[in-house]
């Protein structure tokens, strides 16, 4: 049974094929369009799928019900009328347009790849998010939660699966929503909403909860079992025009930061603030499933599971003795989702499981490229390279990695999921006090308070890490090791304590000694382990720095093409891609461009 999962229409649209309950293949339509969060039918993600199939599709399945969503929509505008006119009617032209016509939407386009006319079925969201969450888990049995702004009416939802079969329990329905409220911050501290929760995150720890108090007593009624009620007079949202409003604003002194403002300390405490309730009220509601299910393993999906700090604190302080959080844990797993819950449901195949590895192989799922596609690129751009064995280019990289230089990284088939894990991975040495900003300012282009993630070898994780359990997908923070911290005088602003050093490690270390931790094993990704081992015997360090192949305002990389462009417009200072190896000092200087941060767009 080969069935062709598709969200889209919203954000993070993608594309996953099923070959009886395989996941063959997986991608964002980002990394196609080059769109970052592209929103568009996947047409790029769904025709690359189909390449990879066996046979032809059996069935389609889209990640949501579009007519109880547009119910949703109607609902809302009445119940807040007249006041949401201008947006509803904005919105009015999509529904009209596509969305409400799904069905023959779905079918011109996949007719349109060369595909014969197939049955194309519908999931809920949030039993898409659980599915997603649970099927590929390592669990036999697991209770489930499912966290994110919304779906059709569910913006929280509690589940069970055992074998190959899994129910929700019960919901939360909007307006009362984590994923909103965390949003709501996101947006008045001056990023991008479905895009920069995680920026909000990061900025978190330089700040102090002064306001949890205040958002616990005036925008929550949270209650002890995480069921909770916003107080809406304090947000946008539902007129569908800001996310916050005046009263939002009064509340708490500051209004809305503009992308290009400088953040300040208030800026700080109300990220740490409003992190602070969100790992409140998931603890609640995980307690509470606990109770209502009493299983051991817990599985996580949907947008809020993506919150690595309030992951690591629910593995810490939860009542469940493990957890497993999709990696792609957003909308695009909602296609990989909707496939799963459509293929066991229709198929009643056993579910196999071994209690240790996952189902997503290590989520590398997406386009790969021959090493004569990959040479093409190269000689078409005219770059000096050189071709290596394998073990001569993990020495040469590790080499030039020792000696403080940026690689960029191109291997095997591109990550599912918002995280870079190794395969188009911009790489570092982790022990390196400058290259934190050097990073951010000269090769992403981004926020220098922004941290970077380490990788580190999974046998060697626990010299360096505070860290109970593996973490393959980067979904983790855990504690720099006390033996490897540095004391440290904490500066008066936020400012001074972004450049203290912490750690032996001041790279990857942030600035309450955590780091969002990726173990790498030999059997997932075998070509970044035996690398990571050649630096580990040149240095005796088995962590290096691990950032995504992009710069700010794009998605990863996909082609070589892109990896070559991406190398050549920044700081780099050498690119593996495939078996090939390129040093940015022995390039011409007309192939060297110049890109400066300006030109590109703010994320």
């Amino acid at each position: 049974m080969r069935i062709l999962g598709i969200s889209a229409f919203y954000h993070d649209s993608a594309a996953v094929l099923l070959e009886d309950g395989v996941i063959v293949a997986a991608v964002q339509e980002e990394r196609f369009s080059r769109i970052k969060h592209d929103a568009s039918f996947p047409r790029g993600a769904a025709a690359w799928c189909l390449t990879q199939a066996h046979g032809p599709l059996d069935a389609v399945v889209y990640y949501e019900k579009p007519l109880l969503k547009f119910e949703r929509i109607l609902a809302t505008a009445a119940a807040v009328a007249p006041r949401g006119f201008r947006a509803f009617a904005a919105a009015m032209p999509g529904w009209l347009h596509e969305k409400l016509w799904l069905p023959g939407v779905i079918e011109d386009e996949i007719t349109a790849l060369g595909c014969e006319a197939v049955p194309v079925h519908f999931s809920g969201h949030h039993e898409a998010h659980a599915a997603s969450a649970f099927f590929p888990s390592p669990h036999e049995r697991a209770a489930i939660l499912t966290l994110d702004g919304v779906g059709e009416w569910t913006t929280t939802a509690f589940g069970r699966g055992a074998g190959n079969r899994l129910e929700l329990l019960r919901e939360q329905r909007f307006p009362h929503s984590l994923g909103l409220l965390y949003s709501a911050f996101t947006y008045h501290c001056g990023f991008r909403v479905n895009s920069g929760e995680y920026k909000l995150m990061g900025l978190a720890p330089y700040g102090e909860p002064r306001f949890a108090g205040t958002i616990l007593q005036q925008l929550i009624d949270l209650k002890p079992d995480g069921s909770f009620r916003l107080h809406l007079e304090f947000f946008g949202f539902l007129l569908g025009e800001t996310m916050t409003n005046a009263r939002f604003t009064a509340l708490f002194g500051v209004p809305p930061r503009q992308p290009d403002e400088p953040i300040t300390q208030t800026h700080c405490d109300l990220a740490r603030s409003i992190q602070q309730v969100t790992e409140e009220v998931v603890l609640r509601l995980a307690r509470t499933l606990h109770q209502e299910t009493g299983e051991e393993n817990l599985c996580l999906a949907g947008g809020v599971a993506l919150n690595c700090v309030a992951n690591a604190r629910l593995l810490r302080e939860g009542p469940f003795k493990r957890i497993w959080v999709q990696p792609a844990a957003g909308d695009a797993g909602g296609a990989l989702g909707a496939a799963l819950a459509f293929y066991y449901a229709k198929s009643n195949a056993p579910r196999v499981v071994d209690g240790r590895d996952d189902g997503m192989r290590g989520a590398f799922l997406g386009p790969e490229y021959s090493e004569d596609e990959i040479a093409a690129v190269l000689r078409a751009r005219g770059l000096p390279f050189e071709k290596l064995s394998p073990a001569d280019l993990n020495h040469r990289v590790a080499e030039r990695l020792g000696a403080g230089d940026v690689v960029g990284v191109f291997q095997g088939r591109a990550e599912f999921g918002p995280r870079a894990l190794g395969n188009r991975s911009i790489l570092a040495d982790a022990r390196s006090p400058e290259m934190q900003r050097r990073l951010n300012l000269k090769i992403k282009f981004r926020e220098s308070f922004r941290p970077f993630a380490p990788i580190v070898l999974a046998e060697r994780a626990g010299e360096y890490f505070d860290l109970s359990t593996s973490s393959p997908y980067m979904l983790l923070t855990a504690p720099v090791a006390v033996s490897h911290r540095k004391p440290v005088t904490a500066g008066a602003s936020w400012n001074e304590r972004l450049n203290t050093i912490r750690s032996d490690l001041p790279a990857i270390t942030h600035v309450d000694f955590s780091a969002r931790v990726q173990t790498v094993e030999s059997a997932t990704n075998p070509v970044l382990h035996a690398l990571l081992t050649a630096f580990a015997a040149r240095t005796g360090c088995p962590v290096l720095v691990n950032t995504s192949f992009n710069v700010r305002g794009e998605p990863p990389v996909c082609h070589p093409g892109e990896a070559v462009e991406g190398f050549l417009a920044t700081d780099m200072d050498a690119l593996a891609i495939g078996s090939f190896f390129i040093k940015k000092k022995n390039l011409p200087p007309n192939l060297i461009r110049s890109s400066p941060a300006r030109t590109f767009a703010p994320d």
